[in-house]
């Protein structure tokens, strides 16, 4: 791809209504800086950055596939990933498309790229827990994290096709999503990867790869990324999944959570999937040091003390039921809501 051609703006592209040109959105950008409020701020700031004449922009990464660090994300690159989403999920010039992210973040500056690469009609909002509220109308396309979707349930029929990402979808929450009349897609992805690589309805088990992305498996069963559009070079993560075909994997859990209890090997993220119905809090389990098997799973729960009652494991196998039972007043959280297991235990 021409390097150039990140500069270009969509004729068919709005942004809360109007049409804007790469030079109109530029001079929009200092508006936004100057007299916005926080959030108007933030998407000026981008904007200004988008057209400053470099190549790339600067982000820290998650941490998916290790400390979070600096890298550079090439304009370009970020072009393909829009024009990859585009074709996925069918979205058109003229089609609307509501931002309701956090603009710091890979997801929240895509969703502007893709709006005015591939010529979408961008309504864009405060990232509030309602966005929906915020405007009340429908979308074609819109993209949320859990804690959105969980607060929006009511007025999520407003909205075409959705995605999520951010963090893990819980069990209790899917349930409730499969019941509505919308296409609703948990995403993969990460900032390294700019955004999704891949996607899955939520009725699915498999995640479905987006057009230029291969995958496979190293030593440990963890994913390998092969996008030559995105990344320059292969990207190994954290994450266990068992490929299907070449277009399909399954998410197992990751690596690094993984629990060796006298010899077999437990996917927390399964384990807490299957406790779902049972315990309305927020919970997690994790491996504790074991001197009989070098490591004993512990089932942790925010809150105050209580008896769970024994139907409460019914799903779970022999050796996914716990040894423990911890409760912890609150849990301790990433910037982006994600619970930090180890800390909140240690």
């Amino acid at each position: 791809m021409n390097k150039l051609t990140y500069k270009n703006v969509h004729n068919r592209f709005k942004l809360n209504g109007l049409h804007f040109n790469g030079k109109e959105l530029y001079d929009k950008a200092y508006v936004f800086v100057k007299e916005g409020d926080a959030h108007e701020k933030a998407l000026g700031n981008f904007i200004l950055e988008w057209f400053d004449g470099k190549e790339y922009i600067e982000m820290t990464t998650s941490g998916t596939t290790g400390t979070p660090k600096k890298i550079h994300l090439q304009k370009a690159a970020m072009v393909n990933s829009a024009l990859a989403t585009g074709d996925f999920f069918d979205l058109k010039p003229g089609d609307t498309a509501l931002h309701c992210l956090p603009i710091q973040y890979i997801a929240g500056k895509m969703m502007l790229v893709r709006a005015f690469i591939l010529g979408l009609e961008l309504d864009y909002v405060v990232p509030d827990s309602r966005p929906l509220d915020i405007t009340g109308k429908k979308y074609d396309f819109a993209a949320m994290v859990p804690l959105q979707v969980e607060q929006s349930l009511a007025e999520l029929d407003q909205v075409q096709k959705l995605i999520i990402g951010g963090a893990k979808l819980n069990a209790t929450l899917v349930e409730q999503l499969k019941t509505l009349p919308v296409a609703i897609y948990e995403t993969y992805g990460m900032t390294e990867t700019i955004t999704h690589i891949a996607a899955k309805k939520i009725q699915e088990t498999a995640f479905t790869l987006l057009p230029g992305i291969h995958i496979a498996t190293d030593e440990r069963g963890c994913l390998v990324i092969n996008a030559p559009r995105i990344c320059e070079e292969p990207l190994v993560t954290n994450d266990m999944v068992t490929i299907i075909g070449e277009k399909q994997f399954i998410w197992l859990g990751r690596y690094d959570n993984v629990i060796n209890s006298g010899g077999v090997k437990l996917f927390p993220e399964q384990i807490e999937e299957k406790l779902a119905m049972a315990i309305p809090q927020r919970y997690f389990v994790i491996g504790k040091e074991d001197d009989t098997l070098g490591e004993k799973l512990v089932l942790v729960i925010e809150g105050e003390p209580y008896t769970l009652a024994p139907e409460a494991f019914g799903k779970l196998d022999k050796f996914e039921k716990p040894k423990e039972i911890l409760f912890v007043t609150h849990f301790k959280e990433t910037e982006t809501g994600k619970i930090k297991r180890k800390e909140t235990v240690a």
